[in-house]
């Protein structure tokens, strides 16, 4: 009998050779410095306008995605998720600009909620397993963490779009700088600093 697959990804999203958009794209030093929330929140809503039917939420082509369209669409994102001071450095602020933006194309209905990652690492396990299971990718937001081996996602806003069940727990695949990295979700939670970040819900 063949054995099933623990793997479960999604059908993320491709701009030519990348995975997902791509933060050194962006021509301003702003943005390129601190736009990983405004790049997150513009893969999410092309993933959206595809496999979820809705169309408004992407005004360039949706059957030939391109850098030169996403670098636009992220000019438009940008009031809502762009950078501030210290970044879009709170599960609050990127929910109030996401929400912000799909009101701004006409979409009321759809609703996100954060979960911070002060509490236990089984919910935050859960609820990557019930977004994923039903096609959604989840926002993730990482303060500071203690193990090194995270230096690259510290302060950074990507999307999980995929988990993988293994023996010793679960890994994820956080799409960002173009590529998908699979991430031992245990320790990524354990960030053992402040401010710690979370994930975020959709609905």
């Amino acid at each position: 009998m063949q054995e099933v697959s623990k793997k479960h990804e999604l059908d993320y999203i491709r701009i030519g050779d990348a995975l997902g958009g791509v933060q050194d794209w962006l021509p301003s030093w702003e943005m390129n410095r601190g736009g990983c929330a405004a790049v997150t929140g513009c893969d999410l809503c092309i993933y959206l306008a595809r496999q979820k039917d809705f169309p408004a939420l992407y005004p360039f082509d949706l059957e030939n995605l391109t850098k030169e369209d996403f670098i636009r669409f992220t000019d438009a994102m940008k009031p809502y998720l762009g950078p501030g001071p210290r970044g879009v450095d709170s599960l609050e602020m990127y929910l109030t600009g996401l929400e912000g933006y799909w009101r701004s194309v006409g979409y009321n209905g759809l609703r996100a909620e954060g979960l911070s990652a002060t509490v236990p690492y089984e919910e935050a396990e859960a609820l990557v397993r019930t977004q994923v299971d039903a096609g959604l990718p989840v926002p993730y937001m990482l303060g500071r963490h203690w193990d090194p081996a995270f230096e690259d996602f510290e302060w950074h806003w990507f999307n999980l779009a995929g988990y993988e069940e293994t023996p010793v727990s679960l890994l994820v695949k956080a799409v960002t700088y173009g590529k998908g990295h699979w991430l031992n979700l245990r320790r990524l939670w354990d960030t053992g600093a402040e401010p710690r970040g979370g994930l975020i819900r959709l609905s």
